[in-house]
């Protein structure tokens, strides 16, 4: 697999655990006694899953250019 393939299946793998966390949050918001601390730490593991897969986008696109400039 090339390198931006690489970088593409990380990415969706990163993006398949910011869903599971944002489900988790959605259910954790319909919970009358629901641990505020809890809801912190999925946000921010919800910000940092983000910005993996950003980071990981953007290193698709590098790899996929530079493929693309190779002859």
């Amino acid at each position: 697999m090339s390198s931006s393939g690489d970088s593409l299946s990380r990415a969706e793998e990163l993006l398949a655990r910011l869903e599971a966390a944002r489900g988790e949050l959605e259910q954790l918001s319909g919970q009358p006694d629901a641990s505020p601390e809890r809801a912190l730490e999925i946000l921010n593991e919800l910000s940092e899953l983000a910005k993996a897969v950003e980071e990981e986008l953007d290193r698709a696109k590098r790899a996929a250019e530079a493929d693309a400039a190779r002859p």
